[in-house]
C-alpha cells in the first residue's frame, strides 16, 4: 500500500527528528521531506506534493500563518495540520482563518498526533481538547458591555445549538443523537450555516462564531 506522504516545517531540528521516530516503521505515513523554514518549505510544495503538510507557527522570517495563507494561494486544497506550543486565543483564529485543518499542541502524545492526521485526510477538521476548550472559553466568556455584532442573515437557535456541537467536534451522528434529530436534517442545518455565513468549511464557521462571539 502507498503511504501517505508528510512535509514537517520547523525550525527546530530536535522537534523534526523526534517526530520522524514517530513514523518510523509505519504503514501508512511517512516524512518524505522536511524544511527548517516557510521560505524552503513554499518551494518544496511548489515542485512536490504532499498529502499532508505539518507546521509549527513561531518560525523566524515567516511565521506559520503566513506560511500557510501563502501556501493556499498555489495549493488551496492542501491540507494542513498546526503543531505549536503556541494556545493562545488569536493565533489559533488566525491559523483557522488562514486555512488549516488542524491545530494541536507539541505536548500531544503519539496516539493524538496520529489520530489528527487520520482525522484531517479523512476530510474533516482535528482541534486538540485544549484549542476545543480554548475556542469555546473564547465564545462563552463574560466581557464587558460589548455589543454584539449583527448578522445580516440571523442563525436560528437550532443552527447556533448545531454550531455549538460542531465546535466541541462532534460528527453528524454524533449531533444528531444531541439534538433527536436526523442526521440528514444536521446535513441541511450545516449547508444553512456554510450559506449564512459565507463560509467555506467548518474552520471558517469555528473562526466566524468567534468573531461574531456566538455560544
Amino acid at each position: 500500500m502507498e503511504k501517505n506522504t508528510i512535509l514537517l516545517v520547523d525550525d527546530h531540528k530536535i522537534i523534526r527528528d523526534g517526530l520522524k521516530l514517530y513514523f518510523e516503521g509505519n504503514d501508512k505515513y511517512e516524512v518524505s521531506a522536511e524544511a527548517s523554514n516557510a521560505k524552503d518549505a513554499l518551494t518544496l510544495l511548489r515542485e512536490n506534493d504532499f498529502d499532508l503538510v505539518i507546521t509549527d507557527i513561531s518560525m523566524p522570517e515567516m511565521d506559520g500563518i503566513r506560511f500557510t495563507q501563502e501556501l493556499k494561494l498555489f495549493k488551496p486544497n492542501q491540507k494542513v495540520m498546526a503543531l505549536t506550543m503556541i494556545s493562545e486565543n488569536q493565533h489559533i483564529k488566525h491559523m483557522l482563518s488562514a486555512g488549516v485543518n488542524g491545530y494541536i499542541l507539541k505536548n500531544a502524545d503519539k496516539g493524538e498526533i496520529f489520530q489528527a492526521i487520520d482525522t484531517i485526510l479523512n476530510d474533516e477538521n482535528y482541534f486538540s481538547s485544549e484549542v476545543t476548550k480554548i475556542i469555546m472559553d473564547n465564545m462563552t466568556a463574560k466581557k464587558q458591555p460589548v455589543k454584539k455584532l449583527s448578522l445580516e442573515t440571523p442563525l436560528t437557535r437550532r443552527e447556533k445549538e448545531v454550531l455549538e456541537l460542531i465546535i466541541k467536534e462532534y460528527s453528524n451522528q454524533e449531533i444528531a443523537d444531541s439534538l433527536f434529530i436526523s442526521v440528514r436534517t444536521v446535513d441541511a442545518h450545516k449547508r444553512n450555516l456554510l450559506e449564512k455565513t459565507g463560509c467555506k468549511n467548518i474552520a471558517g464557521l469555528v473562526v466566524y462564531a468567534m468573531e461574531h462571539n456566538i455560544a
